[in-house]
């Protein structure tokens, strides 16, 4: 069985076995969604990387709950919000994040109320992604989903990478007025999250 025709659902059963390989599989697969996002909230490249070392360590030693985990990838994109939050949080540089949020201790910011609003949200955007063109939709799942590069997708589907990021950048803006439109308003951080600010 080749390697990339197992699902995260599966990869995360393995991995919950002691599967090493499918551990390495899942790590190769999810850095280059998950390291942007840690970028982008830390600002700071070395942080971002201990960051997801810590998630994937996380995981490791958590992984006798992964076969419970129905969506592998958004659970591991809220570990990562919340690694990023809390080394934002320890360093007091998040003045931007601060004025939104306040005093609120991340126990009081991830309450019922935020985590019904991050899968509201999560439903929202799958609507969205269902009402682009057919091709747009291809490159938007096989970037954010997928996790490929520009380039790769652009060889996988024989475009242009010019062609490639105008439709991400078309799908996002798309996805944000969908958003918008559906009276969704979404803190700052839960828009870092899913990579839409």
């Amino acid at each position: 069985m080749h390697a990339h025709s197992y699902s995260d659902k599966e990869l995360f059963r393995l991995i919950s076995e002691g599967d090493e390989n499918a551990f390495r599989q899942l790590f190769h697969q999810y850095v280059p969604q998950l390291q942007p996002l840690a970028r982008h909230i830390t600002k700071t490249d070395a942080v971002a990387e201990d960051i997801i070392q810590e998630t994937f360590l996380k995981l490791w030693i958590s992984r006798d709950k992964l076969p419970d985990i129905e969506n592998p990838r958004s659970w591991l994109l809220k570990i990562v919000f919340h690694q990023s939050f809390s080394y934002l949080r320890r360093q007091a540089v998040h003045d931007k994040a601060l004025d939104k949020l306040g005093t609120a201790t991340e126990q009081e910011l991830f309450t019922p109320e935020t985590n019904l609003a991050y899968t509201t949200m999560v439903k929202l955007i799958g609507e969205a992604v269902a009402q682009l063109p057919p091709q747009a939709k291809r490159i938007y799942v096989l970037s954010r989903e997928k996790g490929l590069k520009i380039p790769e997708i652009a060889k996988e589907l024989s475009l242009s990478p010019n062609t490639v990021k105008n439709s991400l950048v078309r799908s996002l803006q798309a996805i944000r007025n969908y958003l918008q439109q559906a009276g969704h308003l979404l803190p700052l951080l839960l828009l870092w999250l899913l990579g839409l600010s």
